[in-house]
């Protein structure tokens, strides 16, 4: 049976958060919240006449489930916010309005997000929007507590008879429709799973260090330290952990907090039943220091891509990031077995740590039917198959068979551990922490790997972060 360990009781109900997953600068979290601090037809089978005089008619044609327009009077502009603008984001979110204009043809997409620009910025532009009374009819979020601050101000609107309309319920697995659910009542439709804990690692820089060049797992965090010091001296031209600027480097201290913590110890950080200021957190930050002692010189300048590129280049042997990596693989013509390899991040076998693409629809929406019709295409077969698979996320749909679908042997495995694994949230892709703690947690961070505190102070910070 699925182990589902997924945050707290006041978590246990996701909400939103901003930003997107992957993209330039997009998972830095910003303080930007509504408070002050805040898919195809198919024919029907033929029919073979019975040997009687009796005249017979052809079944008309039907439509799988999750395609086809669902929304009644569609038309006009839809105001959207999203910051999916380059690399695998921009090629899912072509998918998307590619469904869109055939659904819904009468609809314009305006992606005010693109116009006001990406990351912080953009999320400025929002919540200055959204304060105004003047909010777009959808904006891009993630699955998680950063978006309290919009509920809590009656800003997004409850979206639970779209559940109904358009049969989601039974589309998604019921133990994720019961995590988006928040006093019986739900805000975002997800349009699919990423898995965050994931390594990726060089064949031929593995090849070069002497290491396993068939399987990247390394079962706790002080094996990994291992493999990284094996690096550093048989092969010190190579980086041994390519990363990069702070959002990346909490994206890899959330991977150690869960390896040394465990899933439920993890979960714990968030309902006050671990604590931050306790031995078994300082071990942790302790290991997380050790790790960046071997990272790139340039780590603070460079977004996800460039690390990433190390490891198709073979100048990194490995690299911890979201698996929203393989696009930047499959682009550099980098072949999964021969020339990288992928596993779950060090210590963390067992355990997904998740976060989800989402959209809601605003309370004042000035579109409010083009808003519900864009849910219908994220949510619909069509629009997560075709988003998903040059994605590399998953659908958030279980009707979907992915194999036939032609995806990826990677997004299969992802599936089966979704399916199996327990399930944790994370940190800096805003499932687990609110804005003002994103914000305060990645500023901790950012100052001891610049050396402005040392590990006592960076755990007092953390712990400031969480009160």
């Amino acid at each position: 049976m699925r182990r589902i360990s997924f945050l707290t009781a006041g978590m246990a109900a996701i909400a939103l958060t901003l930003s997107g997953c992957g993209g330039s600068g997009d998972e830095k979290t910003t303080d930007s919240s509504a408070a002050t601090e805040a898919s195809e037809t198919t024919e029907a089978p033929e029919t073979t006449p019975a040997d009687t005089d009796t005249e017979t008619t052809e079944p008309e044609e039907t439509e799988p489930a999750g395609t086809g327009a669902l929304v009644e009077g569609a038309s006009g502009e839809l105001d959207i916010f999203t910051w999916w603008t380059a690399g695998s984001e921009a090629l899912g979110l072509e998918q998307l309005i590619l469904v869109l204009e055939a659904k819904y043809p009468d609809i314009e997409f305006v992606n005010g997000g693109n116009a006001a620009g990406q990351g912080g910025s953009g999320k400025e532009v929002l919540a200055t929007r959204m304060n105004a009374g003047d909010p777009p009819d959808t904006f891009q979020a993630h699955a998680g507590k950063e978006m309290q601050d919009y509920i809590d101000a009656d800003q997004l609107t409850d979206v639970g008879y779209l559940y109904d309309q358009f049969g989601l319920r039974d589309a998604f697995p019921e133990d994720l429709v019961a995590m988006l659910t928040q006093d019986g009542k739900i805000y975002s439709i997800p349009s699919n799973v990423h898995r965050a804990n994931v390594l990726w690692a060089s064949v031929p820089a593995l090849e070069a260090a002497g290491l396993s060049t068939t399987d990247a797992y390394y079962a706790s965090i002080d094996d990994f330290i291992a493999a990284l010091e094996q690096v550093k001296t048989n092969a010190p031209d190579i980086t041994p952990l390519s990363i990069g600027t702070t959002w990346c480097q909490v994206h890899l201290l959330e991977t150690v907090l869960i390896a040394e913590l465990g899933a439920d110890g993890y979960n714990g950080l968030f309902d006050g039943t671990t604590d931050w200021a306790g031995a078994d957190v300082t071990a942790a930050l302790e290991k997380f220091a050790t790790l960046m002692s071997y990272t790139n010189e340039d780590r603070d300048s460079v977004e996800w891509e460039p690390p990433i590129q190390m490891i198709e280049e073979g100048t990194a042997a490995f690299n911890i990031m979201g698996d929203w990596a393989p696009a930047s693989f499959d682009a550099y013509g980098s072949v999964a077995g021969a020339d990288y390899l992928y596993a779950p991040s060090p210590g963390t076998q067992g355990i997904f740590d998740f976060l989800a693409d989402a959209y809601g629809v605003t309370n004042g929406a000035p579109h409010p039917k083009a808003a519900e019709a864009w849910i219908d295409v994220i949510s619909s077969k069509e629009g997560q198959i075709g988003f998903n698979k040059v994605k590399g996320s998953i659908p958030a749909r279980v009707d979907i068979d992915l194999e036939a679908e032609g995806f990826s042997a990677y997004q299969l495995s992802a599936a089966e551990d979704f399916a199996s694994n327990a399930i944790v949230g994370s940190i800096q892709h805003g499932c687990a922490v609110t804005i003002k703690q994103g914000n305060a947690i990645n500023e901790a961070v950012s100052k001891f790997n610049t050396g402005a505190t040392d590990l006592a102070g960076f755990q007092a910070e953390l712990v400031t972060a969480m009160s």
